[in-house]
């Protein structure tokens, strides 16, 4: 009779750890499959954008950063962008397969130069496309025209202070941009720029672009 207890005892003893066991296993499927669709809901959230951070497409080391004049920006556009979005510039970028260019609303000709040479000067100060080439390639472009030379040396007076920021900027590419406009500038306007450079190349700003790129500020003084 004890014996007969003792079986039904351990069937019992069995019976309820089979069905603990059966639990836990429930539970554990039940927290896997939540972990699951836990996952695939914040996976489905995520924006376009911080998926490219996260995994990044290699075109995007091709193409240089660019800002859109026309969105948001997370602080106030410089002057040169907010003139850019608004049209003042009287130019747009045109994307080539090969190398980008500069289409013009009309003949650059027939523009003044005040203030348009002005504002591309500032906009040499850039570090970000498009506002970087069409500020590089607007004041070369706008220099070549036919009476450049009669349009421009009324401006150095106004000119040469905007291009001595950009000489004495931190950022290397921008003092490279402003150099090349000095250059620019000086095969239009000739000896008239002479009376400038006191105010260009002050003990200061000399030392600072010497230290830039040494041989080629010795070509261009």
């Amino acid at each position: 009779m004890q014996k007969s207890e003792g079986s039904g005892g351990t069937q019992l003893k069995n019976r309820a750890r089979g069905d603990y066991d059966q639990r836990t296993s429930s539970s554990t499927q039940i927290k896997h499959r939540d972990a699951v669709q836990g996952s695939k809901s914040s996976l489905s959230t995520i924006s376009p954008e911080s998926a490219r951070k996260l995994h990044p497409r290699p075109s995007d080391k091709l193409n240089p950063k660019t800002i859109n004049p026309f969105g948001e920006q997370s602080r106030a556009p410089s002057a040169f962008a907010a003139i850019y979005s608004k049209g003042g510039i009287p130019c747009r970028l045109v994307h080539g397969s090969v190398k980008h260019r500069l289409q013009w609303e009309c003949p650059p000709e027939s523009l003044s130069f005040d203030p348009l040479l002005i504002t591309l000067a500032e906009g040499l100060r850039e570090t970000k496309h498009p506002y970087t080439f069409v500020s590089k390639e607007g004041f070369r472009e706008l220099l070549l025209v036919r009476g450049a030379s009669e349009k421009a040396v009324p401006l150095l007076p106004r000119l040469i202070p905007v291009l001595k920021t950009a000489l004495v900027h931190s950022d290397d590419e921008v003092f490279e941009r402003g150099l090349n406009a000095l250059v620019q500038l000086s095969v239009v306007v000739g000896p008239s720029l002479n009376d400038h450079l006191k105010h260009l190349l002050t003990s200061g700003s000399l030392s600072i672009i010497k230290s830039k790129i040494p041989t080629y500020c010795s070509i261009c003084c």
